[in-house]
């Protein structure tokens, strides 16, 4: 039950974050590393695989598509952590210290969290609550 509403909860932080990328791209633009290609177009479309990504999540027909979906949105959160790093970077040169370590260690802690909550509840790993070897329910 709490893996349900776990997947859930990510699908609406993920469709909302994906929504945001599309109706107000300048914070993220910000943050997009100098090497990144094309970086609105690189926006527009993490947020369009993060909506895609929490529809997936959210579907409940498939398990195939859910844990492709969880892959992908995995796989998402593992590209863009560049950015995350790079924000800290920008911010924590500010005369200020912009949002300070308090915001940016936990924010970089979570990243990994996310990644692992993807793939459990997208049922593609039972990682650490199932028995070794056992395939996920």
């Amino acid at each position: 039950m709490i893996r349900v509403a776990l997947r859930y909860l990510l699908a609406l932080f993920y469709a909302y974050a994906g929504y945001r990328h599309l109706v107000g791209p300048e914070p993220f633009l910000t943050i997009t590393p100098g090497w990144v290609p094309f970086p609105e177009a690189v926006v527009f479309w993490t947020g369009i695989a993060e909506i895609a990504g929490a529809i997936t999540l959210a579907q409940p027909l498939s398990r195939r598509l859910l844990q492709a979906g969880a892959i992908g949105l995995a796989l998402y959160a593992l590209c863009v952590w560049p950015a995350n790093v790079n924000h800290m970077l920008m911010d924590m040169a500010r005369e200020d210290g912009g949002w300070g370590m308090a915001y940016h260690v936990p924010r970089m802690i979570a990243q990994p969290l996310i990644i692992w909550l993807a793939l459990w509840t997208g049922l593609v790993i039972d990682w650490p609550f199932g028995k070794r070897g056992a395939q996920p329910k």
